[in-house]
């Protein structure tokens, strides 16, 4: 039998297949060795900021940007296990009235029922009686600590726990896995996280809203009373419905209603 000649077109497609066959494969290059990526991948931030400071030195540009990256990486990893979380912020200090613990712990042990894990800043005052909260009920008790000058006192009803260098990861990670929000009064970093939260949800940065509670009217309500008659009615620079974003609540009680009531209205 007389072979059919190639055509062009089928000759091309044989030599490009050939070619791609026979085509060495490169090797992924990659920054580490594979046992020092085992270890990253373990969360061993200790071990990599040793190497990182003793290669750039520990006050050069190029270190902190690793060590940044680095803390926030090991922040992600830690709290991606948790699928239904609920943040709580407030003051770290004991001068509050004895009643604003209660409720925190109430509150928290009442999600906690309800299968939320419980992250809190992980020191003492309302962190610490929301903690205590969830210890008590038997759930996951999370503490993202920050590392001070002078220290910070880490609450002994955390379970499960992360230290932060960096104030503004940890912020973030307060932030990031979080289904609910609870704001207890607190100080100037209270107040940020407050307003920072409002705003992500205001601009849809969260862009599926999520439940902001405020707990406290005595605390709470001068602040709440000077944005809708400053920022609203004097100025306008927030509209009606940024003052939705958030709810204001005087109990445990009352605050567990609200988070049922944005629960059902959500499904529907």
């Amino acid at each position: 039998m007389v072979k059919k000649k190639e055509t062009k077109k089928q000759k091309k497609t044989t030599s490009h297949s050939s070619s791609q066959k026979h085509k060495p494969v490169r090797k992924k290059k990659t920054l580490f060795k594979p046992s020092l990526q085992k270890d990253i991948s373990q969360h061993d931030l200790t071990s990599i900021e040793q190497i990182t400071n003793m290669i750039f030195g520990r006050d050069s540009r190029i270190a902190r940007s690793l060590r940044i990256f680095w803390e926030t990486r090991r922040g992600f990893l830690f709290l991606r296990q948790y699928r239904k979380s609920a943040t709580f912020f407030g003051s770290a200090r004991d001068h509050l009235p004895p009643r604003m613990y209660t409720e925190a712990t109430q509150l928290a042990r009442m999600l906690a029922d309800d299968n939320y894990a419980i992250i809190t800043g992980g020191g003492g005052g309302i962190m610490e009686a929301a903690n205590k909260g969830a210890f008590e009920s038997g759930g996951r008790s999370v503490g993202l600590n920050i590392e001070l000058k002078n220290g910070q006192r880490q609450n002994v009803y955390i379970n499960e726990g992360m230290p932060f260098h960096y104030f503004f990861i940890r912020k973030l990670m307060l932030a990031f896995s979080s289904k609910i929000y609870i704001f207890f009064p607190g100080g100037f970093g209270t107040m940020d996280e407050f307003f920072e939260i409002v705003t992500l949800i205001q601009t849809e940065k969260i862009e599926d809203p999520i439940p902001v509670v405020v707990v406290g009217k005595e605390f709470w309500s001068p602040l709440l009373e000077w944005v809708d008659n400053h920022l609203y009615e004097r100025f306008g620079t927030i509209s009606r419905d940024d003052q939705k974003i958030y709810t204001l609540v005087d109990s445990a009680e009352e605050a567990y209603k609200v988070l049922l009531q944005k629960k059902k209205s959500k499904k529907k």
